[in-house]
């Protein structure tokens, strides 16, 4: 439960009314492996399947090779040609981290952090599962989490994952981290300005409202919405959405070769189940994530943090 002083701090923040109802429904939804979200099926919060499933790595030799796979975080960077982005934009650079599951991933975020030393960008945005598990403490989190911070440099917007409470809202924006809880910003250069919004989880908990994010916002106005997960790519696109960064799907993490996902743990179709995709006028990039979660191993799937790269163009095509 939430001391006082936090709760104080989240009621001043979001209103009495939705403080207190987004911790009802973490309550209300710990923990649970069947029901609540968009699937019925929840195998992260599900106490057997790390066991089994490192077990059954372990006897198939593959374990260590999956836990150094994990540490290899790649630097990608996504070029996007994008037909209503303002000129004065043209070459605004994103860094995307997803999923880093921080206190869960050591190794993986040493990396991280070998990384983000020296890049260049513009703002950062973290679209996500910043916790190893769905419920329980997370002060380890913050603190892996004011690490990260401490080596980006800018503005640094964030949104909430499935494995993240509301509680740890106050801690990551006292470190500098905008939490952008179904709300949105706009930047400007000179007279020309982009608009970025943020939705709470609508995968597990549900609390999306991308109305409300959008609200302020021109319709003919460039605009970014940023999302853990990428299951909600029909309701953006008819709000006028030009481009949706997200994560949540760790790629499938565990891949055949060739990186096709044995599971996305979402729903939607597998082509946007992780790099860039686009539906009808939006362009979407679905992060495969910085860390791992239920098992620290990966397979066919490497681990990335991204840079997109906007660039003005009059055919509204992406270029990878």
């Amino acid at each position: 439960m939430a001391d006082e002083d936090t709760l104080a701090v989240l009621e001043k923040r979001l209103g009495r009314r939705q403080a207190r109802q987004r911790l009802g429904i973490e309550k209300d939804h710990e923990a649970q492996v069947f029901g609540h979200g968009l699937n019925f099926f929840h195998i992260e919060n599900l106490p057997l399947s790390r066991a089994l499933i490192r077990a059954g790595l372990l006897v198939s030799g593959l374990y260590w090779r999956g836990v150094n796979n994990a540490a290899c975080v790649e630097l990608r960077h996504h070029r996007i040609a994008l037909r209503r982005l303002p000129p004065s934009f043209d070459g605004f650079t994103i860094l995307q981290l997803s999923d880093l599951h921080v206190d869960f991933s050591r190794p993986a975020m040493e990396r991280v952090l070998t990384l983000l030393d020296g890049l260049d960008y513009d703002l950062c945005v973290l679209t996500g599962d910043y916790r190893g598990e769905t419920y329980g403490p997370y002060e380890a989190t913050l603190t892996g989490m004011a690490k990260i911070r401490a080596a980006l440099e800018g503005p640094v917007y964030a949104v909430l994952g499935n494995h993240d409470t509301i509680l740890m809202v106050p801690g990551l924006e006292d470190m500098g981290i905008k939490v952008l809880l179904n709300e949105a910003v706009t930047i400007e250069r000179g007279d020309e300005r982009i608009h970025v919004a943020g939705i709470d989880d609508a995968h597990f908990y549900r609390v999306d409202n991308i109305e409300k994010a959008a609200s302020g916002m021109p319709p003919d106005e460039f605009s970014i919405l940023v999302s853990h997960t990428p299951e909600i790519y029909r309701q953006a696109v008819h709000a006028d959405f030009d481009l949706l960064l997200s994560g949540h799907t760790h790629g499938g993490q565990i891949c055949l070769p060739g990186g096709i996902p044995i599971t996305l743990d979402s729903t939607l179709p597998r082509e946007f189940g992780s790099g860039p995709w686009k539906y009808h006028g939006m362009i979407g990039y679905t992060s495969a994530g910085a860390g791992t979660s239920i098992v620290p191993a990966r397979f066919n799937c490497p681990p990335e943090i991204t840079l997109h790269h906007l660039r003005v163009s009059s055919r509204g095509t992406a270029d990878q």
